[in-house]
């Protein structure tokens, strides 16, 4: 494809560059393209699945009973099994309301031999890659001694995912989507050698169009770019052949599970992460995607508050592993070390830094347990945004009991939903919430997308983490923790900020919501936790 006629430019100068036609994306492009072929194949094999049940209904009289006793063993089992307790109740309902159709799901979830495999894939990653992190033995020492609670908290770290914690690492705290934007544009600009971007959406537009504007010119000066990216943006966002187009401009791109006609819980599990790397020398993570909603030319949901945070110094190696281990976990291998050798320019800094991510294939629920961890050992404030509020009975117990033991306890929601089932999901767990002295603020000027915890102006988390049980659960996530370094004043002081813009809910105004949306929230919260 030539490249003159694929480069579309608007009546502006700054929209960059559009591979994809605008009149081949949208409903019509589902409706007869590779996603509808899909979906027809997945309905053919439920159906084959229904008649191949109805076939052997005449044996049901003979099986019921054996059936009862094994639906018995079943809910046996799931209440012994280590998992959430919200979790456990909604699969049992599910059991005993719709016994065949509830533990034909439950064994096809519990049982799914592509997960298995995805997670001895990536555990063999982690194991390979062990060698080439830093010896921090004498460094988790010293944090025992002199800071114990970040002792602790890296020790966990360190055996559950191998994530190592960083000194002598800069943080530049970008308080909205339009400041990541031009963080992205200007350390883009900087590469010398390679970057890899992992981004749960990717769109076309003005965001990404100036960014790829901008590869396209550090291709020529032989700058390596990866790009990976969560495979259902190619249900409504971009083409199936999107990676070929931009293998034409020499960018290397992989879809993250692209739908295929095979049914699997793997679909359940999206890659959620955001990350950028240039160099081995910076890395940005948060909320924010490469789509004009979140710069706020696309107006969907109101004025789109995001975050993130650039990091530069020593804690970038962990960006790079999680990426790389991310982009072979289709199979492939390669020679990490490659992209770990990296000249630093000496950063000296104060405060710690400690990345890492979080993988649905494991037992380890790393997002959740940092969370807790913060909520627990907080003193005076815990400061949170988070665009969702879908809790499992632990977070709320943490959040409950740290406003009742006197910490000024503030969750900054959005007031206009992206999703309104998650809206009414939300607002289920407001009234036992304010009850126990948290207070709830709701950004009245649109949409909070921003994942922050801020504490004591000590810690925080910036990241892709949001309070709800896909990514806590189900997803593929990252972060930054930050102990002690001068940019957590940046985050508070930014939350102070936006909370001015928000109203907040009292339990009178908890009489004053539709029927409609508590109803919806009260049956939902039954499914949530495999929603």
């Amino acid at each position: 494809m030539d490249k003159q006629r694929i480069r579309e430019k608007s009546s502006h100068d700054n929209t960059g560059i559009r591979l994809v036609e605008r009149s081949k994306r949208g409903i019509l492009h589902v409706l007869f393209g590779r996603t509808m072929l899909i979906l027809v194949l997945f309905a053919v094999q439920i159906l084959l699945l229904y008649m191949a049940f109805r076939s052997l209904r005449r044996f049901i009289p003979y099986i019921y009973g054996l059936l009862m006793v094994f639906y018995g063993v079943i809910i046996v089992r799931l209440v012994n099994k280590p998992s959430d307790a919200s979790s456990k109740i909604t699969w049992i309902l599910l059991i005993v309301l719709l016994p065949p159709v509830g533990v034909a799901l439950y064994l096809f979830a519990e049982f799914d031999l592509g997960h298995r495999m995805l997670n001895r894939r990536l555990s063999e990653l982690i194991a390979r890659t062990e060698p080439m992190q830093p010896d921090q033995s004498d460094l988790r020492r010293r944090l025992s001694r002199q800071q114990p609670e970040l002792g602790a908290l890296s020790e966990y770290m360190w055996r559950n995912g191998r994530f190592p914690t960083y000194e002598n690492t800069q943080v530049e705290y970008l308080p909205s989507g339009e400041a990541a934007l031009e963080a992205i544009l200007r350390e883009i600009d900087r590469a010398e050698r390679f970057i890899f971007m992992e981004f749960f959406i990717v769109d076309e537009g003005v965001m990404w169009g100036r960014i790829l504007e901008k590869l396209e010119e550090k291709i020529a000066q032989g700058v390596e770019v990866r790009l990976l990216y969560d495979g259902t943006c190619a249900v409504f966002r971009l083409p199936y052949s999107y990676p070929k187009m931009l293998a034409q401009l020499g960018i290397q791109c992989k879809m993250f599970s692209p739908l295929r006609p095979v049914i699997s819980t793997h679909y359940n599990n999206r890659d959620h992460r955001k990350i950028l790397v240039v160099d081995g020398k910076i890395a940005l993570t948060g909320g924010v995607n490469l789509a004009d909603e979140y710069i706020n030319i696309k107006h969907l949901y109101g004025h789109w508050k995001d975050v993130a945070v650039l990091m530069r110094g020593e804690a970038v190696q962990s960006f790079t592993l999680m990426f790389l281990q991310m982009w072979n976990l289709d199979g492939k291998s390669e020679h990490f070390a490659r992209y770990l050798e990296v000249d630093h320019p000496p950063v000296t800094a104060p405060g710690y830094v400690l990345p890492y991510g979080d993988s649905p294939l494991d037992d380890e629920r790393v997002g959740e347990m940092v969370y807790l961890d913060i909520i627990n050992r907080a003193n005076r404030y815990l400061h949170i945004m988070t665009p969702y509020l879908i809790l499992d009975c632990e977070m709320v117990t943490a959040l409950s009991f740290a406003a009742k033991r006197g910490v000024e306890v503030v969750l900054l929601l959005p007031h206009i939903p992206d999703k309104k089932y998650a809206f009414a999901l939300a607002k289920t767990h407001y009234r036992e919430l304010l009850q126990a002295g948290v207070r709830i603020l709701e950004y009245t000027p649109g949409f909070v997308h921003a994942k922050v915890f801020v504490s004591d102006d000590v810690k925080a988390v910036v990241g892709t983490i949001n309070l709800d049980y896909r990514s806590l659960y189900l997803h593929f996530e990252c972060a930054a923790y930050l102990y002690g370094v001068p940019a957590i004043g940046d985050i508070e002081q930014d939350f102070i900020e936006t909370a001015a813009k928000c109203q907040e809910i009292h339990l009178d105004d908890l009489r004053r919501e539709k029927l409609i949306t508590r109803v919806m929230g009260w049956l939902l919260k039954v499914l949530a936790p495999v929603m």
